[in-house]
């Protein structure tokens, strides 16, 4: 074994390339669906070992150092986001003619700009690069930082963060409540790294200290989950039932309009039938649709409006996604268009709006000089709605009746750990709305739940989810599902309202939390490095 760790440290040229992107594409099966977590141990120990090539760890500034190690972290993260994300492929194949053209870009271009992230949190850990177990404290710095990064520039993409490795197993994800995602961040990459330590140690005291409080960790991690999570069930809010109907529409048919009619009479006979055990709309207090659900603009619609309110009986609320748009301003031809969520009555009446905040960079709006540019090429966004959409301007409670005060999130919005939750007194729901239909049977639905799911537990918040295709949920603030409809299935899932806990620690103190850790871990490794004396 110390013979092939040799030999990986010494590594040079495109093999040194080869197995970096081979270990990153690894890490990537320890994400959602398949959560293999000792891929983790496969992927960041031998990053570990690469980066121990990367020159003299004596010189901290050396730039050829830092340049092996920033190249070597541009194929690991290649790897990572090629193997976890290729699945957004399939949504340049839903207009195949439309877009077919651009699915490399898609499937190859954004891995290689999201490895520049990882690029800079490998030449980061090469800065404070050491020897012994030290060093894996440099990594965590590094590729924590280089993910926070991640999820904030450039309007932020914080998909697969390596922390939802332990951030999906019931038991682990508890400690989201103190830690957060990027706290599980630093976690994760300490336990998976550890090994790297076994057979590169100067002492037997040196080579097994790191995986002992790696296996430590997770057991600490699994007993404090076990003993948070009540034996009971939650409590359920007073006088509230829920129907979550998931249509499983295909995506070329959600958003054409021709198909108004049956997709208008689909919603109706789906959310009027029968649920498990017999359950009908009748017994709801509110009807909750997906993302985006109508292919026109049902706020100006009487005659849908008309039949919603025929379908809901007194005292009832539908919960839907739906594009909006603003009435136009003098000398517009058209106004702006929202992608939102309504509340309408059992008079047919929009009780309450919620615009999304966060918007699909290239999915949702184009800038608008580029979008009139690639339009006079005769291309187009997914979204075809001209400027695409507007974002709201802040976050704010939506009011429904009979609900307590709701987080609104529509799709990605949910992934954004600290940010789903809008300023002033704290809301009781969480409501994620989305379609999930561009991604088909593939593991992005799957990553896109676990991570709204991981949302509740970080604050102590009920979730209630309703996508297209799958997969709709109500979650209690534990995480744990309470019901579920699965990836592509239709059907309605009816379920009472868990209660909200009190605030989690994440809640008020996360950023401390965070910045105290980081602290340690880039400490640490520079006083060993000293003490040392090399």
């Amino acid at each position: 074994m110390t013979n092939l760790i040799d030999r990986v440290i010494r590594l040079t040229g495109w093999r040194r390339w080869l197995t970096a992107f081979a270990a990153g594409a690894i890490g990537a099966l320890a994400m959602p669906p398949f959560g293999f977590l000792p891929a983790l141990f496969l992927s960041l120990t031998p990053a570990v070992w690469l980066l121990d090539g990367c020159g003299d760890a004596r010189i901290a500034f050396d730039r050829k150092g830092l340049r092996a190690a920033a190249v070597i972290g541009w194929f690991w993260g290649f790897g990572y986001f090629v193997a976890g994300l290729w699945w957004l492929g399939a949504a340049f194949l839903v207009e195949a003619d439309q877009f077919a053209w651009a699915l490399p870009f898609g499937v190859l271009g954004l891995p290689a700009l999201l490895a520049f992230f990882t690029a800079f949190g490998f030449a980061l850990a090469r800065l404070i690069w050491t020897t012994g177990g030290a060093r894996i404290l440099a990594l965590a710095l590094g590729l924590t930082v280089s993910e926070w990064l991640r999820g904030h520039l450039f309007t932020g993409f914080p998909w697969n963060n390596p922390g939802m490795a332990l951030g999906q197993n019931l038991w682990l994800m508890q400690s989201a409540s103190i830690l957060g995602l990027y706290g599980l961040t630093v976690l994760a990459v300490l336990i998976g790294a550890a090994p790297a330590t076994l057979w590169t140690g100067r002492s037997s005291r040196e080579r097994w200290l790191s995986p002992a409080l790696a296996a430590l960790a997770l057991g600490v991690m699994a007993i404090f989950g076990a003993l948070r999570i009540p034996a009971d069930p939650m409590p359920s809010v007073p006088n509230v039932a829920l129907r979550i109907m998931q249509p499983n529409l295909p995506q070329d048919a959600k958003f054409n309009p021709r198909n108004r009619e049956a997709i208008m009479r689909r919603y109706l006979s789906f959310s009027a039938g029968p649920g498990e055990n017999g359950t009908r709309l009748e017994n709801a207090t509110h009807l909750i649709w997906p993302e985006s659900a109508f292919p026109f603009l049902i706020h100006r619609d009487p005659e849908s409006l008309a039949q919603i309110a025929a379908l809901l009986r007194p005292g009832s609320t539908l919960i839907t996604g739906a594009a909006r748009m603003d009435d136009p301003l003098p000398g517009e031809a058209v106004g702006k268009f929202f992608n939102s969520i309504l509340v309408i009555g059992n008079r047919g009446s929009i009780l309450g709006v919620y615009d999304k905040v966060h918007l699909v960079p290239f999915g949702e709006y184009v800038p608008r000089f580029l979008d009139q540019l690639i339009r006079m090429v005769g291309l187009r966004q997914f979204v075809n709605i001209p400027g695409g959409f507007e974002p709201s301007a802040e976050r704010g409670v939506l009011s429904v009746p009979g609900l307590p005060a709701v987080a609104a999130t529509i799709c990605y919005e949910a992934i954004f750990p600290g940010e789903i939750l809008p300023d002033g007194p704290r809301p009781d729901v969480i409501l994620n709305v989305t379609n999930d239909a561009w991604f088909g049977m593939t593991p992005g639905p799957y990553q896109h739940f676990a991570q709204a799911r991981l949302r509740a537990v970080e604050e102590g918040i009920p979730l209630i989810r309703a996508a297209n295709t799958g997969i709709s949920a109500v979650v209690d603030p534990y995480g744990r599902i309470v019901k579920s409809l699965p990836l592509g299935t239709e059907g309605v899932l009816d379920a009472h309202l868990p209660l909200a806990i009190p605030p989690s620690v994440y809640r008020g103190y996360s950023l401390l939390i965070l910045t105290v850790t980081l602290m340690v871990c880039c400490i640490t490794p520079v006083v060993y490095r000293r003490r040392r004396n090399f």
